[in-house]
Order: C-alpha cells, then structure tokens, then sequence
C-alpha cells in the first residue's frame, strides 16, 4: 500500500498545494515553523480520519477562510482509492471513499493503516497513563474495528457509573439496584476489552524488544509491561470493594480505563527518570516500529510510516541504525521530515535507497 497523491486546500497554513509521491521515501524538508509537519498531519487524517496533535477539526482551517478540504489516492493491491476529509465551519466533518461518504468514520479505521513518529510522542512517557492506553487503544482500534465500539461502549457505562456516584453524594442516598446493573454492564464489556489488550500485548511485546536491541545495539536493558487490576482480581470484585471509595471520589476509581503499561531501564527503574533523552527517544521509536510490525502482521500488507523530526536528540550511531532499518524490504512507503536537505539526500545515497526531497517554504512546496 502507498500514497500516489496528496492534495490540500486551505489547511493550516496551505492555501493549495498538490503532491506526488514516491513509493519508497519521500522528505519534507525546510526550517522550523514552514509547515513540514502540517503535511504529515495532512496524510494522518486521511488515514485515521483526525489530526495526530490537535483533535479540534476546525483549528486547521487556514485562518481567513471558512472551510478545508484533505485528499490522496492510495494504491493497495494495484487498486485505487480517493479518500477525501472536507470541514466547513460550524458543520460535520465529511469523509469519503471514491466520492461516497461513509456511515460511520469508525468504518474507515483500519483500511489504510498508517504509523506516526513524533516529538509529540514524548508524552507517552512523561505523562499520565490515559496517553499509554490510548497508544494501545489505537494500535489494536487499527486491526480490530470491533474494539473502538467496545470501548465508546464501556465508556459510555462509565459515564453513568460516575454520574449515579455524583449524584449520590449530593443527595446522600445511592441506588444500589442500579449500580448492581452497571457494575455487570462494565464488566462484561471491560472483559472483552482486557481480553484484547493481553493478547495484543503478549504479540506486541517480542517485537518492540527486537526493534529496541536492533536499534541500540543491546546498549542496555529495557523492560515494557502490561499492568492491569483485572490481573489480581475479577472486575466486580473490583468495582464491589471500591464502592465506598468510588461513593467519596465521585467516580468509578479502578477498572479497565485505568490500565497501564510500565516502562523501565536498568532492571527496573522508571524510564521517565532514569532514560537519558537519547534512551527515550530510542525507546519510543521502538515501540513504534514495533507498532508497524503487528500492524502489518495483522494487515497482511505494509502500512504507512510517518517520520517527523526523527533525528532530534538521536546520536550518529542510532541515527544509522534506524535509517538501517527502515531500508530494508521490512518496510513500505516512508514519509519524514528534516531541516537539512543535504543530510536527508547524503543518508539514503549511503544506503543506496531513493528519496524524493521537497523543500518546504512558508506554505510553499518545491521539488
């Protein structure tokens, strides 16, 4: 699967610009600030059908302006297909495959999977683990389009959970009848949401630690687990011996929206405190590479790979090492970006692999 095009109207900081695209590695280079990454977002959304930074949808509109308008064509299987997102303000977003919208955008998911790495992924780590699950959520939503109602689903009982416990602390009285019902709706839908996070974590696991000592040499040891309650407990024990703490808190305080995946180095110790910048950054390049991996397992073709800023606070040896990897048969159509053209060109004639370099100027696209 590749993109063969890329056409964007009056997005973020583009008034119209058109794109062809090579099959192997395509880079976006120009200073800080041109728009280099507003491109890469620009094929995120019509992969995924949202922006990778800001999921407010009308904040992309070129300011001036009223509307915008994404669209690619993709070959798949010597196939094509024209996907187009379009957003006038204060209306629904549309999207659509060969000019017919879609039911639901959750159809969409999955049909041309796409992986994005980003400076912006440093949050994966340094902040809380709604962002850890969310990274998980999106690599199983991917392969599994069954799973993202699954959890609007659960998340739609939690809702009513949390407002039953609010409204019980105001009026001091709680219907337990209620709850009962609840606590047995979250559960079976959190089952089957537990189910699949273990299992995709148990298949995603030997990846990432091959990615990772690929990438560093085997440098140094680093840990990823899954951590869960329901792996002591069943949910409604859970949920039962949490109730009066839930009825203080005013919200539901433990269950499946509370999982996490753990990052360690050194037998042990937190990756956010003891990972130089160079370790967490190798550390989240694996996880996403092992995120292309399964996806492609799981697809049964290469998705898109999408490298933004990618050799920020990675040293020579790493940088070779990853530019190593990604050009090898393992991997598909590659977008990335970089202030320097002249790296980007000398990097891939060291590896013998073509390169299509557009230079990036205040909203302007050059080849």
């Amino acid at each position: 699967m590749w993109l063969k095009q890329l056409s964007v109207l009056n997005f973020k900081n583009y008034s119209e610009t058109s794109l062809e695209f090579l099959p192997e590695v395509n880079a976006f280079t120009g200073n800080n600030g041109v728009g280099k990454t507003n491109l890469l977002d620009a094929i995120h959304y019509l992969s995924l059908c949202k922006s990778y930074f800001n999921p407010i949808d009308s904040q992309h509109i070129k300011s001036g302006n009223d509307w915008f308008m994404v669209q690619g064509e993709f070959d798949k299987e010597s196939n094509s297909d024209v996907i187009s997102c379009s957003l006038k303000k204060n209306q629904k977003k549309q999207f659509k495959k060969n000019k017919k919208d879609y039911p639901r955008l959750a159809d969409h998911i999955g049909l041309f999977p796409l992986v994005m790495i980003s400076p912006n992924d440093s949050i994966i780590i340094t902040d809380g683990s709604e962002e850890r699950r969310k990274f998980v959520d999106n690599v199983i939503s991917q392969t599994d389009n069954k799973y993202l109602d699954t959890l609007i689903i659960y998340n739609k009982f939690l809702a009513q959970r949390n407002s039953l416990l609010k409204q019980a602390r105001q009026s001091n009285v709680l219907d337990l009848g209620l709850i009962e019902i609840l606590n047995f709706q979250l559960e079976e839908v959190g089952n089957i949401i537990f189910a699949k996070r273990r299992t995709f974590m148990e298949e995603f696991q030997p990846e990432f630690d091959r990615h990772y000592e690929f990438l560093t040499e085997d440098a140094e040891s680093v840990q990823l687990q899954y951590e869960s309650p329901l792996m002591s407990d069943s949910f409604l024990n859970i949920l039962a011996k949490n109730l009066e703490r839930d009825r203080i808190l005013e919200r539901t305080s433990q269950g499946i929206h509370k999982d996490d995946l753990i990052f360690t180095i050194h037998g042990g110790m937190p990756l956010k405190k003891f990972g130089s910048q160079g370790q967490q950054k190798s550390f989240l390049i694996a996880l996403k590479l092992a995120q292309y991996s399964y996806l492609q397992q799981k697809k049964g073709f290469k998705p898109l790979l999408l490298l933004d800023d990618i050799f920020d606070k990675l040293d020579d040896r790493r940088t070779h090492k990853l530019m190593q990897m990604v050009s090898d048969d393992d991997f598909g159509q590659i977008f990335l970006t970089d202030t320097d053209s002249k790296r980007i060109q000398r990097i891939f004639d060291e590896i013998n692999r073509p390169v299509r370099i557009f230079g990036i100027e205040g909203g302007q696209v050059n080849v």
